[in-house]
């Protein structure tokens, strides 16, 4: 896949700051994807003290879900692991891994948030636009924002908001299951990253394309796959 270079990342926290407000200017968040045939999902890990990050894609072909492609890699990260902040520390090494793509995803599901973000510039806007790519994020846990649990039957769904902004939707994946917090991260609109989402549904709280890429990158950083 190609990736779009946009900015160096030797930078302090106070610069990341000042450039996500930058680049959330950048952000499409209203137009519908292509047709979508293969989706990527993609994933980091890393030892608690570690400085390696190991990130993970997986390319999964719809509707039918089954894998195309997997590609890994792992970066050296000396950014500060701070909230808000987190894509300064996992992008690096998720995009070496999107690079090592051959397939051509439509759509991209990052573990994370998108525009659910204090700046409105979570890890999905960030990759989205290096990716220049439609994606968006399907995060396991609130980050920002309120709403009200949507009913308990797969499918139901109730909006992120935060300040009378629609940040993202509230979505049930599995009945009875907590639910997962999807929103956009760039060349989507939230209607089509729902839509998504409630489509990878494989008998899992998470969707498959995040949730494959989440058991890839724990087998590389356990030395169990080979990147």
């Amino acid at each position: 896949m190609r990736i779009h270079r946009l900015h160096t990342w030797n930078l302090s926290p106070k610069e990341a700051v000042t450039l996500q407000r930058g680049l959330a200017d950048r952000v499409v968040a209203d137009s519908p994807p292509p047709r979508c045939t293969l989706i990527a999902g993609a994933d980091v890990s890393y030892n608690k003290f570690s400085p390696t990050i190991f990130a993970g894609v997986v390319v999964l072909r719809l509707p039918d879900l089954t894998v195309v492609e997997r590609r890994g890699a792992s970066v050296e990260c000396h950014f500060p692991y701070i909230p808000g902040l987190l894509s300064f520390r996992e992008a690096p090494a998720l995009l070496a891994a999107f690079a090592k793509v051959k397939a051509s995803p439509n759509a991209v599901m990052l573990d994370g948030q998108g525009f659910a973000h204090p700046r409105r510039l979570g890890l999905a806007c960030h990759i989205g636009l290096w990716l220049d790519r439609p994606c968006f994020g399907c995060a396991k846990s609130l980050f920002v924002g309120k709403f009200d649990e949507p009913d308990r039957q797969a499918g139901a769904c109730s909006p992120l908001t935060d300040k009378g902004a629609v940040l993202g939707r509230v979505v049930r994946t599995k009945t009875g299951v907590k639910p997962v917090f999807v929103s956009v991260g760039h060349r989507m609109n939230l209607d089509a990253a729902v839509e998504l989402t409630l489509a990878c549904r494989g008998g899992y709280r998470i969707p498959e394309p995040t949730r494959r890429a989440h058991l890839f990158v724990n087998e590389l950083r356990r030395g169990e796959a080979a990147i």
